[in-house]
């Protein structure tokens, strides 16, 4: 049976993509001898949180995530990111592949949380293999073997790509998601005082300087009641 190893060598935003997208190359390498007719890769992809430093103001940001800094010790693990799959070709030796990861820019999302929560630095990767191997055994015959989840490589990704992408897809704005009665209140709010963008709306209801502590989502839209 073929074993195969895996290395991510690289990563890249795709420009014109209708939706925000993100390319891993993946380099796969066998040494058994038999040639793989294809590989159906699946892989699960997590954030080793634990393995970067973070600033006082990456800590503030990620508090919906991790809690506290006096929390950290206990709060601070690996996270999923995603799933994501690619069908691989034909190969003797090896063969670079490329893994395709749909990106969003939804705050309510863990995974976009923790993007934006960072300030520099690179974004360090667990990629854990999984899928089914298509290879030609000693006496000729198709076989298929399924890879087990304990293949996994690790990779830092510079935070900057994931910037360019978000800035391709959304120039200077970001998403925010409400409850359908609170928008109604937000709407009704914008009505009353002639607002011409919602830009404008929240600026009449936030206060002229960031406030210390920062005001929290469900403060700022009291103010609209």
């Amino acid at each position: 049976m073929p074993e195969l190893d895996f290395q991510v060598t690289g990563a890249e935003a795709v420009s014109r993509s209708v939706t925000p997208l993100m390319q891993f190359k993946v380099r796969i390498s066998t040494s058994s001898g038999e040639p793989i007719q294809g590989v159906l890769l699946q892989a699960q992809i997590q954030f080793q949180c634990p393995r970067r430093a973070y600033t006082p103001q990456e800590k503030q940001k990620l508090f919906d995530l991790f809690g506290t800094p006096e929390q950290w010790g206990q709060t601070l693990r690996n996270r999923l990111w995603t799933h994501a799959q690619a069908t691989v070709g034909a190969f003797e030796r090896n063969i670079e592949t490329v893994l395709p990861v749909t990106c969003t820019f939804d705050l309510n999302v863990a995974a976009t949380k923790f993007f934006y929560g960072l300030e520099h630095g690179d974004v360090p990767l667990l990629f854990l293999f999984s899928g089914s191997v298509f290879y030609t055994a000693g006496d000729g015959r198709l076989q298929v073997q399924r890879l087990s989840w304990d293949k996994e490589c690790s990779y830092r990704m510079p935070l900057g790509l994931w910037r360019e992408l978000m800035q391709q897809h959304y120039p200077n704005s970001a998403w925010l998601c409400l409850r359908r009665d609170i928008f109604d209140r937000l709407y009704a709010f914008k009505r009353q005082q002639g607002a011409a963008s919602w830009d404008e709306v929240l600026e009449r209801l936030l206060p002229g300087e960031p406030a210390a502590p920062a005001l929290r989502p469900e403060a700022v839209m009291e103010v609209a009641s």
